[in-house]
C-alpha cells in the first residue's frame, strides 16, 4: 500500500518543484517559445479545469479547496481498500498526487500555477502543469480499469 502513496508523493514533489522553477524564472504572463507548438509560460488559474469559475469573485478558492480536500480523503480510503488492485490503485495514486499538488497552490497562493502551453498555429490548449497531467493520466487509467472490470 505504501508504494501507491509513494507514487503520489513523487507527483507532489515533482509538481511543486517545477512550479517553483517557473515562478523563479518567469513573471506572470511571460512566454518562452520552446518549439513551434509548445511554450513555457507562467499563468495563474484561480478556477478549476480550463479556468472554470476563475472570475467568480474569490469564493471559488474555498469551494475548490473543500471539494479537493474531500476528494483526497475519499481517494486515500479507496487506495487503502483496493491497494491490491494495481491499475486501479496506480490511477488513484496519480489523481491523489495531482490533487494534492494543486491543492497546495490553491491554499498557499490562492491560485494554481500553470506553465505547459501547447498550440497549433492559432489553436491553443489551456496551460496546465504536472499535477494536471497526473490527474488526466490517472483518470484515463481509471476509465481503462472500468472497462477491464465491468462488474465494479
Amino acid at each position: 500500500m505504501r508504494k501507491w502513496f509513494f507514487i503520489s508523493a513523487i507527483i507532489v514533489v515533482f509538481d511543486l518543484y517545477t512550479k517553483h522553477l517557473v515562478q523563479n524564472a518567469f513573471v506572470y504572463g511571460e512566454h518562452l517559445t520552446v518549439t513551434s507548438f509548445f511554450d513555457l509560460v507562467r499563468y495563474h488559474n484561480e478556477g478549476a479545469a480550463f479556468s472554470f469559475l476563475a472570475d467568480a469573485g474569490g469564493w471559488q478558492k474555498w469551494f475548490f479547496t473543500a471539494i479537493t480536500s474531500v476528494a483526497v480523503i475519499v481517494i486515500t480510503y479507496l487506495i487503502k481498500k483496493h491497494h491490491q488492485e494495481k491499475l486501479f490503485s496506480l490511477a488513484l495514486a496519480l489523481v491523489l498526487g495531482g490533487a494534492i499538488g494543486n491543492l497546495y497552490d490553491r491554499v498557499t497562493l490562492g491560485y494554481v500555477v500553470d506553465f505547459l502551453f501547447f498550440h497549433i498555429n492559432d489553436l491553443y490548449w489551456p496551460a496546465f502543469n504536472v499535477a494536471d497531467s497526473a490527474i488526466c493520466i490517472g483518470v484515463g487509467l481509471l476509465l481503462l480499469d472500468s472497462f477491464k472490470k465491468p462488474n465494479r
